[in-house]
């Protein structure tokens, strides 16, 4: 896509935090990313509820440009979604983790899993550690996920979270329903597991 980098030329990095668990790793956003996050989105049934207008991103200047916005939260922002990977593939899985655009109707850890990768636990094992990874990071009260009222399955994740259902918002013209974490039920969750 860009020409060779010269030796002794060096380019921005973004190097935000890496986080290990049991079967994934979520990292920052790279260039090798642009085309499974495009496949990703290919799909009808993940771009019906991930799209702004619900519909497949097959081209490929579009699919850059959903990469370029998920990479640019980080640039902008400090914190956004993080790229999930399979440990033993190294496969690109999706992408979970805050998001809090302007407009955005509260800080918000979202998630969206490859159709080849559902059905594995993959999106609430991200989405645990990108929770655990916000709340020990900021000073909030409650993350939010902004879910499709049609999105049985991202609903299913969030009651496995521990999420409320507690409202609903607007999102692009359409309804949304609003889940909700609370810090100290989250913390009280995670110290009786452990």
């Amino acid at each position: 896509m860009i020409p060779p980098v010269k030796s002794s030329a060096v380019l921005a990095q973004v190097n935000g935090p890496v986080i290990e668990t049991e079967r994934l790793t979520l990292r920052s956003w790279c260039g090798a990313d642009i085309v499974p996050n495009t496949a990703m989105l290919a799909d009808p049934g993940t771009a019906r509820f991930i799209t702004v207008d619900g519909k497949p991103i097959t081209e490929e200047l579009n699919g850059w440009r959903n990469a370029a916005i998920m990479a640019g939260h980080w640039v902008l922002h400090g914190i956004g979604m993080f790229v999930v990977e399979e440990k033993s593939s190294r496969k690109f899985v999706g992408r979970v983790g805050p998001w809090f655009p302007p407009g955005w109707p509260g800080f918000e850890v979202g998630w969206g899993i490859a159709k080849e990768f559902r059905g594995k636990g993959y999106a609430v094992e991200a989405a645990r550690a990108a929770i655990d990874w916000s709340f020990t990071t900021f000073e909030l009260e409650r993350i939010i996920h902004c879910i499709d009222r049609e999105n049985v399955a991202s609903e299913a994740v969030a009651r496995r979270l521990g999420a409320e259902k507690q409202g609903e918002t607007d999102l692009f013209g359409h309804v949304a329903n609003v889940w909700v974490t609370q810090r100290d039920r989250w913390q009280n969750a995670t110290r009786a597991a452990n």
